[in-house]
């Protein structure tokens, strides 16, 4: 299967080297909105294409399937392109930044009938597929979810440090990932879900603080705390609280209450989450079937979103 890679940044080289590891995948061009940056990271990865012409990989019949890492404000309108092109394609979290391009996108897939995956990579990660297995099995019961995600952004920058030309946003990229997973992990819609935040920056225009709670109708509940103002390590931090002992997801890795390491390894096939991610993707395709994180499936997490913005206060 050939595929392209859209994005040569930090999350489009996770991307490729997760690619690297899977059998029969073969990336026939990385595009980039820059020539030198597209040039450099497809020669790291012996990738033979390279450009800065979306529409002109699209129009490429050899190439089956696209991955979008591209700055949240492309995601949908490329999204659409590329199954309005006859591509299947997997696109990083968020699939959009405001619901009503979310609903277009799911619109657009159910008109291509092609894959359309979101990259929402904690349903793959094997620390929380350990805690939904276990759950699944009526082993334990998750009472609540404690999540800090926390970032040192008063600049705008990405993940390497390197100066961005948009500005990302806690709420429709970080508390997705989040809302998501409380949402897959706890196999139920979401009753209550509210959030205030904190001061505006007044060069980037957001919020620099955030703080959400969500409730399901079991009793389970959510708390999540995100800042874009911690001078420390940075990332997300999940901690389970269940009837049966607390477990602290860190990623892939996964821990018990007592920070004592909790083996993985026989969760999947790897331990990368987004491996995992890229393996559904590509196996959705073969299998002419719905991948787990579809669009469809994650639509819903994008209302709960729309549901948070409109009660910040």
């Amino acid at each position: 299967m050939k595929v392209a890679v859209v994005g040569p940044g930090a999350f489009g080289i996770k991307h490729l080297e997760a690619i690297q590891q899977i059998s029969g995948i073969d990336v026939a061009a990385i595009v980039g909105d820059a020539e030198e940056p597209a040039r450099v990271v497809a020669q790291r990865f012996g990738v033979a294409s390279w450009t800065t012409d979306l529409a002109g990989a699209l129009a490429r019949p050899d190439i089956e399937a696209m991955i979008l890492a591209t700055p949240t404000p492309l995601h949908a309108k490329q999204a659409i392109q590329c199954l309005e092109a006859g591509k299947h394609v997997q696109v990083e979290i968020p699939m959009a930044d405001n619901l009503e391009d979310a609903e277009r996108l799911v619109e657009a897939a159910r008109r291509a009938g092609k894959i359309a995956m979101v990259g929402h990579t904690r349903r793959f990660n094997p620390s929380h597929r350990w805690i939904r297995n276990k759950a699944s099995a009526g082993e334990l019961t998750i009472q609540q979810m404690d999540v800090q995600t926390y970032f040192l952004r008063r600049a705008n920058t990405n993940a390497l440090g390197l100066p961005r030309n948009w500005t990302d946003h806690l709420l429709w990229h970080h508390a997705c990932h989040t809302v998501d997973l409380f949402r897959y992990q706890t196999s139920e819609s979401i009753a209550i879900a509210r959030g205030v935040e904190g001061r505006i920056h007044p060069e980037l225009g957001i919020a620099m603080d955030m703080s959400i709670q969500m409730k399901v109708p079991s009793g389970t509940i959510c708390t999540l705390s995100l800042s874009f103002n911690n001078d420390g390590p940075f990332g997300s931090t999940f901690r389970y609280i269940c009837d049966k002992g607390t477990y602290v997801a860190r990623y892939d890795d996964l821990f018990d209450g007592r920070d004592n390491p909790i083996d993985v390894t026989q969760v999947d096939v790897s331990t990368n989450g987004v491996e995992l991610q890229d393996r559904e993707f590509f196996a959705a395709i073969r299998e002419e079937r719905e991948p787990n994180s579809s669009v469809q499936q994650c639509l819903p997490t994008m209302q709960i979103l729309d549901q948070i913005e409109k009660s910040l206060l």
